[in-house]
């Protein structure tokens, strides 16, 4: 059975354009009945984010209110760049740790398909 509420949160959700910290959030739905838990991977960005724990605030207060539970794995920063269909993650988050680039990049390619998406561990 699909968890509705866990499959309406967005994959994806990072600025149109600009270099700005992002965060991978793992999201969980409600426990079921077997005891199993479902959960997805979602990245987000925003550069109207100071730190990368703004950006877990926003979300995770969001996600709450469906009734949803969010763990921070990680994060770095993006740089998206529209015009030549380039993005860039790489570094890492002071408080949460680096995210696994490589799982963010399978997110971010599932709203981007035509995008080349670079990962590096290079950069803060």
């Amino acid at each position: 059975m699909v968890d509705k509420k866990l499959e309406a949160v967005p994959n994806v959700d990072i600025d149109n354009e600009g270099v700005f910290k992002y965060i991978l959030i793992k999201v969980y739905g409600k426990e079921k009945s077997d005891g199993s838990e479902p959960s997805k991977l979602i990245v987000r960005g925003y550069q109207r984010c100071q730190w990368h724990s703004d950006i877990y605030d926003e979300v995770s207060n969001s996600v709450q209110g469906l009734g949803l539970d969010t763990e921070c794995l990680g994060g770095g920063r993006i740089e998206h760049r529209p015009d030549n269909k380039k993005i860039k993650v790489y570094g890492y988050s002071q408080g949460f740790g680096k995210a696994d680039h490589s799982e963010s990049r399978n997110i971010l390619k599932t709203k981007y398909t035509d995008y080349e998406i670079e990962i590096s561990d290079e950069g803060y």
